[in-house]
């Protein structure tokens, strides 16, 4: 990776207690590494799932006063009109392929695997698994939204038009909040099969994660 100032350190695993036949990759939130997920992955895992937690690059982010931080794309601003980082967004669509690559290359195939993520990392989740010519085996979008949602025609998802989408949002979330997580589900409700969507809400919630 010399060279390659966006580069990360290697992503925390937690192997899976038998022979790896899925796997999980979850992206964390801005600001965040893939450490505290990896730990709280462990406490709930399966015998046959690999985790995955990458860590995203150092890089300033605007919102945040251009203050250099762990952030998978930079963000301007957190209402529904601010301007977003495109070039960014499919810069870290393409490197989480790369990851999922990785894992096929390993013997997990893509409908095996699992994108996951928190926040701005959900985002990232849901914006690779509507990208991508890998069919997956299912999404977990935790508080949070869909990156260039305009850049969406009805019906133009590739192969991952049946894939189930799990949407999770805490109703007093200051950050990402709840009308985020509600206009996201409506606008996958045109592009992938609206049966295939779950979305859940955590009362009194804020933007965290809770034991359920």
């Amino acid at each position: 990776m010399c060279g390659n100032n966006m580069s990360a350190p290697l992503p925390a695993i937690v192997p899976a207690a038998r022979k790896a036949t899925a796997a999980v990759i979850f992206l964390h939130g801005l600001g965040d590494t893939g450490h505290g997920w990896s730990e709280a992955l462990a406490g709930i895992r399966s015998p046959h799932v690999k985790y995955i937690c990458p860590h995203a690059p150092v890089m300033p982010v605007t919102l945040n006063m251009n203050m250099a931080m762990p952030s998978w794309f930079d963000i301007v601003g957190l209402s529904p009109d601010s301007q977003e980082d495109e070039v960014g967004i499919k810069q870290a669509a393409e490197n989480v392929k790369a990851l999922i690559d990785q894992e096929v290359k390993n013997g997990i195939p893509s409908n095996r695997i699992i994108l996951g993520g928190f926040s701005q990392g959900g985002a990232l989740s849901l914006y690779t698994a509507l990208t991508t010519h890998q069919k997956l085996a299912g999404v977990v979008a935790l508080s949070c939204w869909l990156p260039l949602r305009t850049s969406f025609v009805q019906g133009a998802v590739g192969v991952n038009k049946e894939i189930p989408v799990l949407q999770c949002h805490g109703d007093c979330d200051p950050l990402v909040p709840l009308m985020f997580g509600s206009l996201t589900v409506e606008k996958l409700k045109t592009m992938i099969n609206p049966a295939n969507i779950t979305f859940r809400t955590y009362s009194g919630m804020m933007h965290s994660s809770c034991i359920e």
